[in-house]
C-alpha cells in the first residue's frame, strides 16, 4: 500500500497539473457535491449523468460518483475505492497525457477483445478485479489468426516459401 509521502505527492502533482481542477469543474457542473475522501482523494457524490455507466470514475484526484460518499468509502467498496485512487496516481505521473493515452489504450483493448478494460493497460494497472472489471476476455479470433502467421512466419499448410 501506497504510503502517506505518495498520497501528499499525487494529490500535489494532480493539482499542479491540472487534472484535479478539471475534476472539480466537471463535479460542478454536473450538479455534484464535493467531499472529502481518504488519503487526500476527493469524492464528488451524486453525478448525475447517464455517461459513463460505471458507478464512478476518476479525474485528477477527483473519484466521481453517482452513488454517496459513504457508500464509495464502505468497508466492502475498499477494493473499488483502491482502484479509482491508482487511477490518480496515474493522472499524477501523466497529467492531461492521461486522457489520450486512457483512450488509446481503450481502443486497443475493444480492439482485441470488445472490452475497453481487460486488455487496457491502466485498467488492469489499477486492479481489474479490484474496479470490478472481468479479469480476463477471449480475445477476438482474427487476433489468434494474427498469432499463428506471425508464429510460423507463412500461412498455415505451407511448409516453404513458393519457388523453393
Amino acid at each position: 500500500m501506497a504510503g502517506r509521502g505518495w498520497h501528499l505527492a499525487r494529490t500535489t502533482l494532480t493539482a499542479v497539473n491540472g487534472t484535479t481542477l478539471v475534476g472539480l469543474a466537471l463535479a460542478k457542473a454536473c450538479g455534484a457535491r464535493i467531499r472529502r475522501g481518504r488519503h487526500g482523494v476527493l469524492i464528488a457524490e451524486n453525478y448525475r449523468f447517464q455517461v459513463p455507466k460505471a458507478t464512478c470514475f476518476t479525474v485528477g484526484s477527483v473519484i466521481i460518483t453517482k452513488r454517496t460518499a459513504e457508500w464509495l468509502l464502505a468497508e466492502e467498496r475498499t477494493r473499488l475505492f483502491t482502484h479509482e485512487s491508482r487511477h490518480a496516481g496515474q493522472y499524477a505521473v501523466l497529467g492531461p497525457l492521461f486522457w489520450p493515452a486512457y483512450w488509446l489504450a481503450c481502443g486497443w483493448s475493444i480492439t482485441l477483445t470488445r472490452s475497453y478494460g481487460v486488455r487496457n493497460w491502466f485498467e488492469r494497472n489499477a486492479g481489474l478485479a479490484d474496479g470490478n472489471y472481468p479479469v480476463e476476455i477471449p480475445l477476438r479470433p482474427w487476433v489468434h489468426r494474427l498469432g499463428r502467421r506471425r508464429r510460423f512466419g507463412r500461412e498455415e499448410g505451407r511448409t516453404a516459401p513458393p519457388g523453393t
